[in-house]
């Protein structure tokens, strides 16, 4: 299934950077891929959740449509 980046997550990957904490596409890209929990989100949403180490859980909001999954943002 194709994957595009909304707007807002793309600009979070900067925003990791200055925060010290840099986040991957292919991080983003594994979590939606390969979670280790899927939730429901607002408005018909996914929250999928990965687990980066002992301390740090990436979580990604995106739609799943028509053949193609829209990250909204990641945190």
């Amino acid at each position: 299934m194709k994957v595009i980046f909304g707007l807002h997550a793309e600009e979070k990957f900067q925003l990791f950077i200055e925060r010290g904490f840099p986040i991957s596409r292919e991080q983003v890209l594994d979590c939606v891929e390969k979670p280790d929990r899927i939730d429901s989100g607002y408005n018909g949403r996914r929250v999928a959740q990965k687990v980066l180490d002992e301390t740090h859980v990436l979580r990604v909001v995106y739609l799943e449509l028509e053949g193609l999954k829209r990250i909204v943002t990641f945190y």
